[in-house]
């Protein structure tokens, strides 16, 4: 629901979370756009003057992100020499203000040209009338842009369509995206004598396996938390075919039988102490590491810390266990053209680039924190190497994937969601209670 991010900052457990990771090193769903809006990347030229300047773009998050992005443009502007890109974060809490705020820069006449927009502000953002439509140029650039979407997942065309346009035009091309999964400290399975699992796997069988981890080297299961909707709450109600609102993001779903039924489950894993107490100092990346935690959730941004700490071959990545079938949230980066920028052309011209082999092949060289949206990228070795084991499961994800709720109002309904299930896991009320009185305050704000 709204941006992904734990009001913090950081994820419950010392985990990063989806978006905040991209701001250190690179992308919620594809790399991150960017701008300086002081550049008024519009100010002067036209679409006459395509090949020439310097495009402005702006993303939601601060300043650290722009020397990662500057090997994204550096990269592009080895093949475009004559346009230039400079960024600007906007350290907004939520995407609702952060489109105000970019309202608000535009008015005064401060013209960004791109921006970065993840899944959780993209309907939000559309709905301001900020966005140029890109209909006649993904027509006029066929050839590009067939070849882009004939190789991605028809889910994130789909999805980018439905979820990103108030009026059935097209404002967004779709970048990369992340999925959620299960990392699995191969030496601890081994030393409990628990076989690793298979690509999937029960929840029963996950707690049979955390029961046995526990009683024989005494690490935690999994770091359970709430703070990251994405991360921590979305993937056990996908799995027991559950979410917190309905597909048309309309209706608040947080209290239904199957959600009431992943959180108890949730519930009896923390009170059987398979997890530390919510809330805490612990952290899981570290734990890891130490032999004293079994799994780690996430996306593809897990990566990164399991490469840090040098656990990438003591690593193997697993589909989140399940009760009625697989889940996973999917977020995915949206790539617009405003509507006041000057440079459209230019602007386009970036964008035809980011659906280019070159540059999802790039992502992936990088390291970067998501999954390159051209499918045979990710499922190359490109993608692959220096990665645990079981790496391709987080593109295989978007098949059975499910985008994260993300209604105008996703600040709001985050905050319900998040405050309803940790009362409901760490029982300051009763599980029902806890996810029946969220789901009216969801309701209410839907």
């Amino acid at each position: 629901m709204s941006n992904d991010r734990v009001p913090v900052g950081a994820a419950a457990n010392g985990r990063p979370s989806r978006r905040s990771v991209l701001r250190y090193v690179g992308a919620a769903a594809t790399i991150p756009a960017l701008t300086s809006l002081a550049a008024c990347g519009g100010s002067t030229g036209g679409p006459a003057s395509a090949g020439n300047g310097e495009l402005s773009l702006i993303y939601l998050g601060d300043a650290t992100q722009q020397k990662a992005f500057q090997a994204l443009f550096d990269a592009f502007h080895k093949s475009h020499p004559k346009i230039k890109i400079k960024a600007t974060g906007i350290a907004a809490g939520d995407w609702g203000s952060f489109a105000n705020t970019v309202s608000t820069q535009i008015a005064g006449g401060k013209v960004p040209d791109i921006v970065d927009v993840a899944t959780e502000g993209q309907r939000l953002f559309a709905a301001k009338g900020l966005l140029e439509p890109l209909d006649s140029y993904i027509k006029r650039d066929k050839d590009v842009t067939d070849a882009f979407y004939a190789g991605i997942d028809p889910n994130l065309k789909e999805w980018t369509t439905k979820y990103g346009s108030p009026d059935g035009k097209t404002y967004y091309i779709p970048g990369g995206y992340n999925t959620v999964e299960m990392y699995c400290n191969t030496d601890v399975f081994a030393k409990a004598g628990v076989d690793l699992p298979a690509p999937d796997w029960t929840w029963d069988e996950f707690e049979t396996a955390g029961r046995q981890i526990k009683a024989k080297t005494g690490a935690y299961l999994l770091g359970i938390g709430y703070g990251f909707p994405f991360g921590d709450i979305m993937p056990w109600l996908l799995t027991n075919g559950a979410s917190t609102l309905d597909a048309d993001w309309k209706k608040a779903t947080f209290d239904s039988p199957e959600a009431i039924e992943a959180a108890t489950f949730v519930k009896k894993l923390l009170d059987a102490g398979l997890s530390p107490k919510p809330g805490g100092a612990f952290d899981a990346p570290s734990a890891f590491a130490k032999g004293k935690l079994a799994t780690l959730g996430g996306g593809r941004y897990v990566t990164l810390d399991i490469r840090r700490l040098k656990m990438v071959e003591k690593t193997r990545i697993v589909n989140w266990p399940t009760k009625k079938g697989n889940g996973s949230p999917v977020g995915w980066d949206g790539w617009p053209i405003l509507k006041a920028s000057k440079k459209k052309e230019d602007a386009w011209t970036f964008l035809k680039w980011l659906m280019s082999k070159e540059a999802s092949e790039f992502y992936a060289s990088i390291g970067g924190t998501n999954i390159p949206a051209l499918t045979s990228v990710a499922q190359s070795q490109v993608f692959l190497k220096d990665a645990p084991k079981g790496s391709e499961l987080l593109s295989k994800a978007i098949g059975y994937g499910t985008p994260i709720p993300s209604p105008d109002q996703g600040a709001q309904v985050q905050t319900a969601v998040t405050k309803g299930w940790q009362a409901a896991i760490t029982g300051t009320s009763s599980v029902e209670e806890a996810l029946r009185k969220a789901n009216s305050q969801m309701q209410a704000l839907l």
